[in-house]
């Protein structure tokens, strides 16, 4: 049986789980919610760095990531931030969706899985 690894976990959820040399990290929102949608974005993505290194991995080796939009018309802020960050030579496949974010002025959430 293969193991599952839980790191940075509370009694709500894990920030990473680990099983069978993927990791699955938790919606990353971002903590500076006054910032603009492609200031958000960025800190999210550093924040996706700091946790895929935790996990023993890179933005390199990400598989899928799902992208929430509190609002679609500002999806070229989040591209912008997205494109200055993303490995060209290992995009992941990627989803973006328009949702309501569950935190007032959280206007992007970012959700991936990678191999270790």
């Amino acid at each position: 049986m293969h193991s599952i690894t839980r790191q940075l976990s509370d009694a709500q959820f894990s920030r990473i789980v680990t099983h069978d040399g993927v990791v699955h990290l938790a919606g990353q929102p971002a903590k500076d919610r006054s910032a603009s949608v492609k200031a958000q974005t960025t800190e999210i993505l550093r924040s996706i760095d700091a946790l895929l290194k935790a996990a023993g991995t890179d933005k390199s080796r990400m598989l899928t990531a799902i992208i929430y939009l509190a609002d679609m018309r500002q999806k070229a802020q989040m591209d912008e931030a997205w494109l200055e960050w993303v490995d060209a030579s290992n995009t992941p496949a990627r989803a973006c969706v328009e949702t309501r974010l569950g935190n007032p002025g959280s206007e992007v959430m970012i959700r991936v899985v990678a191999a270790l």
